[in-house]
C-alpha cells in the first residue's frame, strides 16, 4: 500500500483512522451514503494549504498568483482560492464567466490559449481583465482592432515559446518549437518593436509556459534565464516591461515522483529576477489541485480470467481520462481497508465500451468484492473538468469537505440532464 504518512512535505489531507478513510475530519464512506458513487471528493484544506504555500514561499516578490481555472473549474474551489488571495488564469469565455461568477477582479484575471474568438475578447475587455496573454500576431492584430472599436486599451502579454524542454509527457509539452504555443524569440522581438502601432494593445509583457508536471527546477531556470536575457536587451533599446508572468507547471506528487517544493522552486528562480521592477505572475494549477481531491467509486463485479483479475468499476473514462489519455498513474486506496485481507494483481476497469477504459493495469491491491468503495487518489486536477457523456454516462458529483462537514457543491446529471437541448426531429 502507498505510504499516508507525509508529515515532512504534506501532499494532503486524505488519511486512514481504524482502517477508515477520511478527508480533513470526514470520513469517506459517510460521504458516500449520501451521494453514491462515482464522486469526487475534494479537500478545501488542501486547496488553500498549496495556495498558501505559493504565496509564503514568493512572498518576498509579492507576485500575483493565478490559479489555473482548467485544473479545476468548480465554483467552489475557485471562491475558496479567490478569498484567500488567488486571481484567477482562464483560457475561455466559460471560464471568465465562471471567474466573474465568483467575484473575481478583472484586475486579477490573465487569459491566455491560442484560439480566443472575437466574442471571447470583447467579454475580457468588457470585464476589464488585468492582460491577454498572447500566442500569435494574428491574436494581437484582432485584440489591437476590438479594443479600438470599444474605445479601450488593453494590456498585451506576448506568450514567448523559449524551446525548452520539459521532460515531461508529450501531451502537456508547451515550450518546445514544434507545439502550437507561443511565439519564438525572434518574432517577438520584431513584434516588440513595432509595438507602437498596436494603439489599443498595449504590449506591456512576457509569458512563459514551458509544460505542466514537472519535477525539477532545471527547465524552469533554463526558461527563465532566456527570457530574462531577452528582456534585458529589449529594455536596453528602451522597451519597457510592466509584466513577467511565469506560467505554471509545478508537478504533483502522484506516485513516486519527487518533485520540488514551493520553498526550494523560489529559492531557485527567485535570483533570476533580483532587482528587476516587473510583476511577476504565476498561474499555478495542479500543484495547487491535484493531491486535493479523490474520485470515488463502487466495485459492479470481480471478472476472473486465465489471465486476468479485473475489477470492474461504476466510474469510467468519461468521468475521468487521464489514465487512458496520458496513460496516467494513480494510487488506488479501499474507502475501508481490511488490514487482513490478501493482495491480487488487479486491472481496474470501467463500464465504457473501450479497451482503453481503465485506471489501473496489472496493480498488486487488497483484495476486493463487489461493492467495496475505492478511491483514486490525486484527481482534483484535470478530472472533472475533462468528463465527458460518452456513452450516454451522466457526470458525477462534486463535494467539497471543510473540517468535518461536506455539501454537494456539483449535483450528479441524471438522464433527463443528458437531453437538455436536443429534440426529436
Amino acid at each position: 500500500m502507498p505510504r499516508t504518512d507525509f508529515h515532512e512535505e504534506k501532499m494532503h489531507d486524505f488519511y486512514y483512522k481504524k482502517g477508515e478513510l477520511y478527508c480533513d475530519r470526514a470520513r469517506v464512506s459517510k460521504i458516500l451514503k449520501k451521494t453514491g458513487t462515482p464522486a469526487y471528493i475534494y479537500s478545501y484544506k488542501t486547496f488553500t494549504d498549496h495556495l498558501v504555500k505559493l504565496q509564503k514561499a514568493f512572498r518576498s516578490a509579492k507576485p500575483l498568483i493565478c490559479y489555473s481555472v482548467k485544473a479545476n473549474s468548480n465554483l467552489a474551489v475557485l471562491r475558496a482560492l479567490v478569498k484567500k488571495g488567488a486571481g484567477l488564469d482562464i483560457v475561455s469565455g466559460g471560464e471568465l464567466f465562471r471567474a466573474r461568477k465568483v467575484k473575481c477582479l478583472g484586475k486579477r484575471i490573465v487569459y491566455a490559449g491560442v484560439g480566443k474568438t472575437a466574442e471571447e475578447i470583447r467579454d475580457a475587455i468588457k470585464a476589464r481583465i488585468l492582460l491577454f496573454n498572447v500566442e500569435s500576431m494574428p491574436e494581437l492584430e484582432q485584440i489591437n482592432v476590438i479594443a479600438k472599436k470599444m474605445r479601450r486599451k488593453v494590456n498585451v502579454s506576448l506568450r514567448i515559446n523559449p524551446n525548452v524542454d520539459p521532460h515531461t509527457h508529450e501531451y502537456i509539452t508547451t515550450g518546445k518549437a514544434e507545439t502550437k504555443f507561443g511565439i519564438d524569440f525572434e518574432k517577438a522581438r520584431e513584434i516588440f518593436k513595432d509595438a507602437k502601432r498596436f494603439t489599443h494593445a498595449i504590449v506591456c509583457g512576457v509569458h512563459v509556459h514551458i509544460g505542466s508536471q514537472i519535477e525539477t527546477g532545471d527547465p524552469f531556470v533554463e526558461a527563465f534565464q532566456k527570457i530574462v536575457e531577452f528582456i534585458d536587451a529589449l529594455e536596453e533599446t528602451g522597451i519597457k516591461i510592466k509584466f513577467l508572468n511565469l506560467g505554471g507547471g509545478l508537478g504533483a506528487i502522484y506516485s513516486d515522483e519527487n518533485p520540488q517544493t514551493a520553498e526550494e522552486f523560489a529559492r531557485k528562480i527567485l535570483p533570476i529576477f533580483k532587482k528587476r521592477k516587473f510583476q511577476l505572475i504565476f498561474e499555478p494549477g495542479r500543484f495547487i489541485a491535484a493531491n486535493s481531491g479523490i474520485l470515488a467509486t463502487r466495485v459492479i463485479y470481480v471478472k476472473e480470467t486465465d489471465v486476468k483479475k479485473f475489477a470492474i468499476v461504476d466510474a469510467g473514462m468519461n468521468d475521468f481520462i487521464r489514465p487512458a489519455f496520458y496513460n496516467a498513474f494513480h494510487h488506488i486506496w479501499p474507502v475501508i481497508k481490511n488490514e487482513k485481507a490478501h493482495e491480487w494483481i488487479y486491472d481496474v476497469v470501467g463500464p465504457i465500451c473501450e479497451s482503453g477504459d481503465f485506471f489501473a493495469k496489472d496493480r498488486e491491491l487488497l483484495e476486493m468484492r463487489a461493492g467495496d468503495h475505492l478511491a483514486l487518489m490525486t484527481a482534483g486536477a484535470y478530472g472533472f473538468t475533462m468528463a465527458s457523456n460518452y456513452n450516454s454516462r451522466p457526470r458525477a458529483c462534486e463535494v467539497m469537505v471543510k473540517g468535518s462537514t461536506f455539501k454537494v457543491v456539483r449535483k450528479r446529471e441524471t438522464y433527463q440532464d443528458l437531453i437538455h437541448g436536443e429534440r426529436v426531429s
